[in-house]
């Protein structure tokens, strides 16, 4: 995203400088690339997954609700059930006879609290791989998150909850059935977790900044709760905003990556849930969706796919649950993003650029084998999103 023509910076900084934001007009700059500069992407992204109202009038008094309101989330879910672990040896008589760890009772506090571990440390698992390539999620955050790093704090952290809850019992892997390979090969996962070391008290890496978010909005949407993959769909939009030049922003980054995934998680959530998957909301249609777009385009790649037995979940499920997150390094990932989430129509432009992806590479597709073609697939090999794009784009632009 660097290298941005003055000129261009000043036409964002002129559609962001009027009282309300013409949203037509931001979301047409916003297709072709956002500036990093001047924190001009974290505030465009944040207009355009609707957490910033077009009337500018109303961002402070907005943001203050909100950062509050995620502060009352922290509390309840994180602070007070930490404080009730802590204090179990304390107030014995009032544990017994009101709630206690074995209390078979199905409102039981304890239950629920067993049962958020589960999820804890699935979330956990996977935000300490979260882009292994990059030294940035292991890093100290330079806002820790002061309610729950206190040094006065007796209660329980997640990260005190994982630690002990892990000693407990073997972790037990839930991914989506019939998924093929969740993660794709450019992201290699070192040889073990110990290779992270924990950071001193007083400190938190951004990973763990990220695992509350997951934790919390696996809490507030129980329907859902936390489904592998959702770690890549917050990884880039904290980065983002965690990197925000503006400091008064980018102190911020927690709460509002948080508002922004779950409005982010509103639209494309129907992909997370399995029982959806064969609706016409859920994922099976819109893998579907690239097959017969890909046969309008270019039916003799289309036909070669078929003849291959290529079905569209051996890839496209992957690259449309994780808006392709896993399939390019982090900064592309962020710079398509920036056109997906320019499009009024809501990731329509997502299935052209994955009957781009497909269309880059036909030549070799309609010379290999089964077994070629899936590794091609599975292992993207152009890294030129700028070439992909513009590619999707006339592919839009010729319907």
């Amino acid at each position: 995203a660097r290298g941005f023509a003055p000129l261009r910076i000043a036409d964002f900084q002129e559609v962001l400088g009027e009282p309300t934001v013409a949203l037509t007009k931001l979301r047409e700059l916003c297709f072709s690339g956002i500036p990093f500069d001047g924190g001009l992407r974290c505030l465009c992204w944040k207009i355009l997954l609707n957490y910033l109202p077009l009337e500018k009038a109303l961002w402070s008094s907005l943001l203050k609700k909100q950062r509050d309101l995620y502060s009352q989330f922290l509390k309840e879910m994180i602070i007070q059930p930490g404080i009730a672990k802590a204090n179990l040896g304390v107030s014995r008589e009032d544990v017994t006879l009101e709630d206690h760890p074995l209390n078979p009772n199905p409102d039981s506090r304890w239950n629920t609290y067993f049962k958020d571990n589960e999820v804890l440390l699935q979330i956990d698992k996977d935000v300490r791989r979260l882009y292994p390539d990059m030294a940035f999620f292991q890093r100290p955050t330079d806002y820790p998150c002061l309610l729950i790093l206190d040094p006065q704090n007796e209660f329980e952290t997640l990260r005190r909850r994982v630690e002990q809850t892990t000693l407990k019992s073997q972790t037990v892997a839930r991914n989506r059935s019939g998924v093929t390979n969740v993660s794709s090969p450019l992201k290699t996962t070192p040889s073990s977790l110990s290779e992270y070391e924990v950071l001193p008290n007083g400190c938190e890496a951004h990973w763990e900044v990220v695992e509350r978010i997951l934790f919390i909005y696996a809490k507030l949407n129980p329907g859902i709760a936390y489904v592998q993959g959702m770690n890549e769909i917050v990884g880039p939009l904290y980065y983002t905003f965690a990197t925000d030049p503006n400091s008064e922003w980018k102190e911020h980054a927690e709460a509002d990556t948080f508002f922004c995934f779950t409005n982010l998680m509103a639209e494309i959530r129907d992909n997370f849930i399995k029982s959806l998957d064969d609706s016409q909301c859920g994922i099976t249609y819109k893998m579907e969706k690239v097959y017969s777009t890909l046969k309008e385009k270019d039916v003799e790649l289309y036909l070669k796919l078929q003849e291959q037995n290529i079905k569209p979940q051996f890839f496209a499920f992957r690259w449309l649950t994780l808006l392709l997150s896993q399939e390019f390094l982090l900064p592309d990932v962020i710079r398509i993003w920036d056109s997906l989430f320019a499009d009024d129509k809501r990731f329509d432009f997502l299935l052209l650029v994955c009957c781009a992806m497909l269309t880059l590479i036909r030549d070799q597709l309609l010379e290999g084998d089964f077994t070629l073609n899936m590794r091609l697939l599975q292992d993207y090999p152009i890294s030129d999103v700028h070439l992909i794009l513009k590619k999707a784009k006339e592919l839009q632009d010729s319907k």
